[in-house]
């Protein structure tokens, strides 16, 4: 069995068997969320609305509206609701869990994560996407290293975080020079690891993304290669209940979002400084001044949050040819057909309101 090969399952397998019992989602699902979800399962009434932040939650919008930076109240703008900001996931497919289990309402979500949910009857709502910034994603290579350009990989150990945007950007960036994954040693190591490998030279080049990507170059002194892109979408999303019984709050949140990453585009060493004060970048100078290199070039996640608007065509069929080729590849073991999905006609009404929220 090759490194990308997974046996065939069922749908009810389909989140364990795609990464999720490696992050640990029965014991991540409840971390900070202290609420059963029944607020949001009744119509009419919100006691109130579970916001999920990714890792330390202390570099990105969310971070904004949850200490009122740039004279944000979120609270306020949902009518003195209490907003919860349960943390800790490693990544946005932990929260998929959470919000399968009824421990959140609302959060950020790759379109891997997003997948993933529609194949495992996660009970989601897409409420706005937008593209990952273009050259989010790098290869590092060792500096001297023969490794020039794709066609170059051929042959080589690679590091990747099988099952990420890593993969997805790989796959395109092989195909630029006619190869396939089949043409290189494929290696699937999370990013901790993928960087010790790196470092002691035991793989030959690295893909990860921002802020990642930026920091090991410089910690290491490694290069990248030329032309490598970024072909995924990035999405909010919310719980079915919370975003079917109480579409104005999650309208009003997505908008309070896309502000919050528009003051953060605006006013970065501000930002950056706050962040610090809060407790992001773990007290690391390098750290810090990476996040503020990114903020000002447009490299991070959270970049596009900006300009999101609700699903459109462009967002559907990006994330549907990830589901295909990640499909072909066997990281996904069941075709999932994210393109009837998310053209589904039950989002019409939030889709309405989402719209309206975002002329604003």
């Amino acid at each position: 069995m090759s490194p990308l090969t997974t046996p065939t399952l069922n749908r009810r397998g389909f989140l364990k068997a795609t990464g999720a019992g490696v992050l640990g989602l029965s014991g991540l699902s409840l971390v900070g969320c202290g609420s059963d979800g029944a607020a949001s399962d009744q119509p009419g009434t919100l006691a109130e609305v579970r916001y999920a932040l990714i890792g330390d939650g202390n570099a990105e919008p969310g971070t904004v509206l949850r200490n009122g930076l740039g004279g944000f109240d979120l609270g306020g703008d949902l009518g003195g609701l209490p907003v919860q900001w349960p943390s800790g996931f490693p990544a946005s497919l932990p929260v998929m869990e959470a919000i399968k289990s009824g421990s959140v309402d609302f959060s950020f979500a790759t379109a891997t994560a997003v997948i993933y949910a529609i194949g495992g009857d996660v009970p989601i709502v897409p409420l706005v996407a937008y593209p990952l910034p273009s050259n989010e994603v790098d290869v590092l290579v060792p500096q001297g290293s023969p490794i020039r350009t794709a066609a170059d990989l051929q042959g080589r150990r690679v590091a990747d975080h099988r099952g990420t945007t890593g993969t997805y950007s790989l796959v395109k960036y092989l195909e630029s020079a006619g190869l396939t994954m089949d043409d290189i040693e494929y290696v699937n190591l999370a990013a901790a690891d993928a960087e010790a490998a790196f470092a002691q030279g035991e793989v030959d080049a690295w893909i990860t993304w921002q802020p990642t990507a930026e920091l090991a170059k410089r910690k290491h002194n490694a290069a990248t290669l030329p032309d490598v892109k970024t072909y995924d979408y990035a999405f909010f999303v919310a719980s079915e209940s919370f975003a079917n019984n109480h579409p104005d709050a999650a309208a009003t949140l997505v908008r309070n979002v896309r502000d919050a990453q528009r003051w953060v585009e605006a006013n970065p060493e501000a930002a950056v400084a706050e962040f610090t004060r809060l407790g992001g970048f773990g007290g690391s100078d390098l750290e810090a001044q990476v996040y503020l290199d990114l903020v000002k070039s447009n490299r991070l996640s959270y970049s596009g949050a900006g300009q999101f608007t609700s699903v459109n065509a462009d967002a559907i069929s990006g994330t549907q040819d990830l589901a295909d080729n990640f499909h072909r590849l066997g990281i996904y073991p069941d075709q999932v057909d994210v393109t009837s999905w998310l053209q589904d006609s039950r989002f019409d009404s939030i889709k309405s309101v989402i719209d309206q929220e975002l002329a604003k």
